[in-house]
């Protein structure tokens, strides 16, 4: 980090987070793009839906309402320890910014493990992809599973960068906390579209 770049971060005239985008400009291109490409996808499952409302809502029946309510429960606490993990850092409180952030990344450890539980409670019951409304489970959950994957490598990626006084920007805190807000809510979207809506 050169001089000029710890100034910029830190000027006292400008409070932290005011008056610019946080994060990366090029993070937000690809979240945007994400976006964009989960929405196709769940326009292609709503006309899927219209077109077997009865089967969709049978299928439907067999999913966990409890576990996927955990697991709503569990991203949003994450989203809370890394917004709070931003403004530790913010704040010159890099400890405390790190704390936060394992406490966010053990909130998607644990979402794992559950989607795991939930997936294989349902593959060994016969619920595979054979089933329209399961095909579009296992694609959607899937897919999101992988971008909480990368969400855990990019809180690693800011771990090591917090960790090294010479490497700390408020920017990359910032850039790992709009990609793991991303990813949390698409899952809220998810869980409405397969969990709650009728």
């Amino acid at each position: 980090m050169t001089q000029s770049e710890s100034i910029s971060e830190t000027r006292p005239d400008r409070r932290p987070g005011e008056g610019h985008l946080p994060g990366d400009v090029h993070m937000w291109v690809m979240v945007l793009g994400d976006l964009v490409i989960f929405a196709g996808y769940f326009v292609v499952y709503m006309i899927y839906r219209t077109m077997d409302p009865g089967g969709f809502l049978a299928a439907q029946q067999h999913l966990d309402i409890n576990i996927g309510v955990l697991n709503t429960v569990i991203l949003l606490t994450s989203s809370w320890f890394v917004a709070r993990s931003v403004l530790a850092a913010r704040a010159g409180s890099h400890r405390q910014a790190i704390n936060y952030i394992y406490g966010g990344g053990l909130c998607g450890l644990l979402f794992i493990a559950f989607k795991g539980y939930e997936w294989y409670a349902k593959i060994i019951t016969g619920h595979t992809n054979s089933e329209m409304f399961f095909a579009f489970y296992y694609v959607l959950t899937g897919v999101h599973l992988v971008h909480v994957l990368i969400g855990l490598i990019v809180l690693g990626v800011v771990v090591r960068e917090l960790r090294n006084p010479f490497r700390r920007r408020i920017s990359m805190v910032e850039t790992g906390a709009v990609y793991w807000h991303m990813v949390d809510l698409l899952w809220v979207i998810i869980f409405g579209l397969l969990y709650v809506m009728r």
